[in-house]
């Protein structure tokens, strides 16, 4: 466990270095550049390439696409567990999130013109899904359905193969629930490419959604401006800040929740209010993550991005969450305490708040996406919603009488910005 106390001489800089190692490095930035080069120029050939390479999947062209009666056969091949929990899931998300659907909106400005405002789906949006051995059933959910609330015309769906270049059931069967019919059994660097450039088979998308490992996050980086993005979500992070009252095993099991996603890039962060308390729940995760089955994976995770923050008061907790912006924060302490930090802590991309709601609620179930910002980049992002989804288009409409109120306004900032055919537009509707 990597200890530090904010009394520490050089606490500042420790804690920018540690958040400092989330950053892309290089290499990354490079191999990222290389192939998405690469499939803007062979477009089809490269996508088959990198897929081998990557995934291990020998695909032709025509074997991109997942066929409806593989989405369908998947369906029928889960259990109804399975089936019956996607179902909950999902009532929760949708339940949720149409509360922030836009509403149109006109009224009349200080002029009495009319104004408003007009919300349209994005015409075709690309929603990426983790896979592999990992693969995040639940991002169908926390992605796809916000896409179906916002009423996209076109949802295409990319993820990641396994060698035989097959696509997990679960993830397929969340997909027919919603009813996705296209979706692309290709996953990394190489489906961002194929979204903002499109190939051959694949036409290209206008916003890019979902989160990813540290390449896929880096090509969304890259690619934006040629389409867009929804956020830069990247490996997973966690922070818990807590207090005498926070169940020791508890916070160990939600730390471990975290590390467990494995790609050795997660940051998993404990503030603790005393020593003590740091000390008992890292001796807990000693003992919980030799009981998982992603023990190795886990505890590399561990070893590399778990840091221990020792603060003197909750004050110095919510300038080190507003700092580091994580992605996930858990809030155990004390009830008087609460109210006052969740009004202080303005970045981070979730809360979670007391003993018995682990941040595993949020990821699944709960109701808000789990498509949330990461390495510090919640300080200008916020989690994924509906109106992400939308395109919003102002309007203005003036008349003979409002067209006279606005002429003198325009008429000064025409002479201040030297734009003499600006003001003349106006002008000339006020002589008629």
């Amino acid at each position: 466990m990597r200890l530090l106390h904010t009394t520490s001489k050089n606490f500042n800089e420790e804690l920018a270095d540690f958040c400092r190692d989330a950053e892309v490095p290089k290499d990354i930035v490079d191999s990222v550049s290389a192939i998405l080069a690469d499939v803007r120029a062979r477009g089809d050939m490269a996508v088959a390439n990198y897929a081998a390479k990557f995934d291990g999947a020998k695909l032709r062209s025509r074997e991109f696409r997942v066929s409806e009666n593989e989405l369908a056969n998947a369906a029928e091949s889960v259990s109804s567990d399975d089936l019956k929990a996607i179902r909950a899931a999902h009532a929760n998300i949708v339940a949720y999130n149409r509360r922030s659907l836009p509403e149109d909106w006109e009224d009349r400005n200080k002029h009495g013109a009319m104004v408003g405002e007009k919300h349209d789906p994005i015409r075709r949006v690309g929603l990426y899904v983790p896979g592999g051995q990992v693969p995040l059933v639940s991002t169908v959910l926390m992605t796809a359905s916000l896409a179906k609330i916002a009423g996209c015309p076109e949802i295409a769906v990319f993820t990641p193969s396994d060698n035989p270049g097959k696509v997990a059931p679960g993830l397929l069967a969340a997909l027919h629930f919603l009813g996705i019919k296209e979706v692309y059994r290709i996953g990394g660097v190489q489906a961002i490419a194929s979204m903002a450039f499109g190939t051959e088979t694949i036409p290209a998308v206008d916003k890019v959604f979902g989160p990813g490992n540290a390449y896929v996050c880096e090509a969304k980086r890259q690619v934006f401006g040629t389409v867009g993005v929804d956020s830069l979500p990247g490996p997973s992070e966690v922070m818990v800040i807590a207090d005498q009252t926070a169940r020791v095993d508890f916070v160990a099991a939600d730390i471990l929740a975290q590390a467990e996603h494995g790609s050795g890039r997660e940051k998993v962060y404990l503030v603790a209010t005393s020593e003590k308390i740091a000390q008992a729940i890292a001796t807990e995760v000693d003992l919980q993550v030799s009981e998982l089955t992603r023990e190795e994976k886990t505890q590399n995770v561990l070893d590399q991005g778990f840091l221990t923050i020792v603060v003197e008061n909750l004050n110095q907790a919510a300038e080190i969450a507003n700092y580091v912006a994580p992605e996930h924060l858990e809030l155990i302490v004390k009830e008087p305490s609460l109210k006052k930090l969740i009004k202080r802590i303005t970045t981070a991309g979730a809360i979670m708040i007391g003993n018995h709601t682990p941040t595993a609620l949020g990821d699944f179930t709960a109701g808000p996406s789990h498509v949330l910002p990461t390495g510090r980049t919640g300080r200008f992002f916020s989690g994924l919603r509906v109106a992400d989804f939308m395109r919003r288009t102002s309007i203005v409409r003036y008349d003979e009488k409002s067209v006279k109120a606005g002429n003198k306004v325009v008429a000064s900032f025409a002479a201040m910005e030297k734009l003499d055919a600006h003001g003349r537009s106006v002008d000339i509707r006020t002589k008629s």
